[in-house]
Parts: C-alpha cells; sequence; structure tokens
C-alpha cells in the first residue's frame, strides 16, 4: 500500500508544483484563468495554495488531521476547475485530466489511511 501511497502523491504533489508554477509565470495559464472569469489576485492565492498543498502532502511528519484538509482542498480545486472548464466550454481533453487528477486524489488519500 506505500507504494500506491507514495506513487498517487508524488504525481499529485508534481501536477500541483507545476500547476502553481505556470499560474505564476505562464503567459497563456494566466490568460486562460483571465478567460475563465477569475480576478488575478485569486490566481496567486491559487498558486500560493497549491504549493503550500504539494508541500504538507509530501512531508511525512504533517499530521494526518492536516493531510486530510490538504486533499479536501486540493478536491474542492479540482471540482472548482471542472465546473469553470465545462461552463467555458473547454476541450475534452482538460476535462479528461481533471477527472484523473481527481481519481489520484481519491487513490492517494485511501491508500493513506490504509
Amino acid at each position: 500500500m506505500k507504494i500506491i501511497y507514495w506513487s498517487t502523491t508524488l504525481l499529485l504533489a508534481a501536477f500541483l508544483l507545476l500547476s502553481s508554477y505556470t499560474y505564476l509565470f505562464s503567459k497563456s495559464t494566466i490568460e486562460g484563468i483571465k478567460e475563465l472569469g477569475f480576478p488575478d489576485f485569486f490566481r496567486v492565492e491559487l498558486a500560493v495554495l497549491k504549493l503550500i498543498a504539494a508541500v504538507i502532502l509530501v512531508v511525512p511528519f504533517a499530521s494526518s488531521q492536516l493531510k486530510e484538509w490538504t486533499y479536501a482542498g486540493v478536491g474542492l480545486f479540482l471540482l472548482t476547475a471542472l465546473v469553470a472548464h465545462i461552463t467555458h466550454k473547454d476541450s475534452i481533453y482538460i476535462l479528461l485530466l481533471l477527472l484523473v487528477l481527481m481519481a489520484i486524489l481519491i487513490i492517494s488519500n485511501v491508500s493513506m489511511n490504509k
């Protein structure tokens, strides 16, 4: 179970780190977030929260309760992103990626508790 936990958790953390970076430095991502209707301060806030979430998920000494709240926050972000991209009528590939990330999130969370 540890292999499944660490594999999915590291994948999720890598996504969060990459996403955080693009939220701050990628012109296409910055423009895309504006097109979705989100204000610029929200983009920066999400980038910081994703960075914090990635760290909490991979730090072994973080409490289980803190990790559970982190999973909830990331899940809420992914759900919000899914709704925003559906509303914006974005590519099916973005929607599929978000669903895969939700599955990875769930697997990581479930395997943490086993």
